[in-house]
């Protein structure tokens, strides 16, 4: 396996490396997390690695496989509403907070982002900077805590296989409510930031609905 450079190392322990793994669909639902293979990877001793994974077990980012180990956890139904739940409220209330705080930089960098937005086709990529809106507009929030919160429950949101934006008119809809969300912001309105930043999460959970009946009937 492929070591990651000390500089990296450096700068994250062995948890944060594996949820980052996890996050970038390096390591996908169903993976074995088996001690010596990560240890090597991360280029460190195995400890560690048992300790990041127990952690991992304990957060709900790894469960017990068919074999012996763990392996990256899939989420279940229930799981999946209750994911959403506290998904559309935590960013509700992030985007309300981006509303009160961003900064003309950051306002500005919102609106170019949604922008560039309209010229993408391809699904993978829209998703890629789907994900970089969302982290863009917390940071805008400037508090640590939501920061933080909504940081963790997107290597959550990593476990859901494939992609919303896969489903026919997905894409112009979200964009749609993208700009929506990035508009109140720039406005600095808050009660309309939340309501925009709420719908679109609740949209996103329908369509990953009927993703997930698809694939029990298929």
């Amino acid at each position: 396996m492929k070591q990651v450079s000390e500089s990296t190392l450096a700068r994250r322990n062995p948890l944060d490396h594996l949820m980052q793994l996890i996050e970038n669909g390096d390591l996908r639902p169903g993976s074995r997390l088996t001690e010596a293979d990560l240890a090597q990877r991360l280029g460190i001793s195995r400890t560690p690695v048992r300790e990041a994974l127990h952690r991992l077990h304990t957060m709900g980012l790894a469960e017990h496989g068919p074999q012996r180990g763990l392996i990256v956890a899939h989420l279940s139904y229930d799981q999946v509403r209750q994911l959403f739940a506290v998904r559309e409220g935590l960013e509700g209330m992030a985007t309300r907070l981006a509303a009160e705080h961003a900064s003309r930089a950051e306002v500005n960098l919102l609106r170019e982002m949604v922008m560039q937005d309209r010229e993408i086709t391809d699904p993978g990529k829209l998703l890629e900077r789907n994900k970089l809106l969302h982290r863009q507009i917390v940071q805008a929030s400037h508090n640590k805590f939501m920061i933080d919160a909504l940081g963790n429950l997107r290597v959550h949101l990593s476990l859901l296989p494939g992609s919303t934006y896969t489903r026919a008119g997905r894409m112009k809809s979200a964009q749609a409510e993208h700009e929506e969300i990035v508009d109140a912001i720039a406005q600095g309105d808050g009660d309309r930031a939340e309501h925009a930043a709420r719908k679109h999460i609740s949209e996103g959970y329908q369509i990953r609905l009927k993703m997930m009946a698809a694939d029990d009937n298929g």
